[in-house]
């Protein structure tokens, strides 16, 4: 694949037009944003989701129903997985389907394991019943490293471990798919199975549709709409910020190498920003309030609040050599296009599948 400093929107049509894509987590932000990216491909898509929470959820507002084959169940329903995933006999399979809140999995900690370890299982046995050749890319997430706090970037060598349950949850899910790998995929016998597995980490992802509990850009928008502070907990914490199209470009652009050499791009890769652009929550605060043109906020830390790691950042040169993926956005450029995509839905709701339509358009022709 050349480099992404030219346009991918038709290099990544060339591969997902026409292609069957199976999608888990279709219903969800950063799914909803796959999903109709996916469509503008040209893909068939089948997706296999929990029923979405609200009517502004991000799925309802671009006619989810509309462009894909939605399956509304659970990654815990192995039976059910497996059939929709057998019947659909895809070419391509992006797992994004999780329990993804560091802060709910303090509440529901086995439910978190067994939707993100077990439920990646049953994805991966519903694979194994597939004859045709296949793609695979499972998304896990930047807090599956041993969580050291230091300020080097964590490469995708380096040691796997959790402290909440989520992130610990997703340091599973990686044991199980490498020893999936090894075990039901292995590349010395790709000529029977014709599977390729690979894996993609990614940071904090913003963008517009994102309603999230206890998410920075979600409290801001409501916040601001309201005209009201924002308040928030943990103003020094550092994290990877990063559009939510960024990773899909990665994603994307990982399957399609898949599908060129399958025995070489079957490993684990991190999608962030330049290290330049993994900011304090205060500091992206304040270039939210500086986008939307007003806004305030207020510290409340009364130290009961469940641990959240304090420093993290992603070393991404692996990607950008071996992939010839780069982010196309700095941070200030992320926030104000997300800051746009909430300022419209505010502002002409009708028009938001077309604006969303538009964004993914011009992020991949840039």
């Amino acid at each position: 694949m050349e480099d992404m400093v030219d346009s991918i929107f038709e290099k990544l049509k060339q591969k997902y037009n026409g292609k069957k894509v199976f999608l888990t987590g279709h219903t969800g932000f950063k799914g909803a944003w796959m999903l109709k990216t996916l469509s503008l491909l040209g893909a068939s898509i089948k997706g296999y989701s929990l029923e979405p929470n609200t009517k502004n959820d991000l799925f309802f507002l671009i006619n989810g129903d509309l462009i894909c084959d939605s399956v509304i169940a659970d990654l815990r329903d192995k039976d059910r997985l497996e059939r929709e995933i057998v019947d659909f006999q895809p070419d391509f399979v992006f797992h994004l389907a999780a329990q993804p809140l560091v802060r709910l999995s303090y509440e529901i900690p086995s439910e978190t394991f067994e939707v993100n370890v077990v439920g990646t299982a049953n994805v991966l046995d519903g694979i194994r019943l597939l004859k045709n050749k296949c793609e695979v890319v499972l998304i896990t997430t930047d807090k599956v490293y041993h969580n050291n706090e230091w300020l080097y970037p964590y490469r995708e060598n380096d040691r796997l471990g959790g402290y909440d349950p989520y992130s610990a949850s997703k340091a599973c899910a990686e044991l199980l798919i490498d020893s999936y790998r090894n075990s039901f995929f292995n590349s010395k016998t790709y000529s029977d199975h014709k599977k390729s597995i690979a894996v993609a980490r990614a940071g904090n992802v913003i963008g517009g549709g994102d309603w999230s509990k206890d998410r920075l850009i979600p409290d801001v928008a409501k916040a601001f709409a309201d005209e009201k502070p924002v308040v928030i907990r943990n103003p020094n914490s550092v994290r990877p910020w990063q559009h939510v199209l960024e990773p899909i470009a990665g994603y994307l652009l990982l399957g399609a190498n898949l599908t060129e050499k399958p025995l070489e791009f079957n490993q684990a890769y991190n999608f962030g920003p330049h290290l330049s652009d993994a900011l304090p929550v205060e500091e992206m605060l304040k270039l939210t309030i500086k986008c939307w043109g007003k806004g305030e906020y207020i510290v409340e830390n009364d130290g009961t609040h469940p641990h959240e790691a304090g420093l993290l950042k992603l070393d991404i040169s692996k990607a950008v050599t071996e992939l010839k993926w780069k982010p196309k956005m700095n941070a200030e450029k992320a926030v104000s296009m997300t800051m746009d995509w909430y300022s419209e839905f505010n502002n002409n709701l009708n028009a938001i599948n077309s604006f969303t339509e538009s964004q993914i358009i011009n992020f991949l022709n840039a």
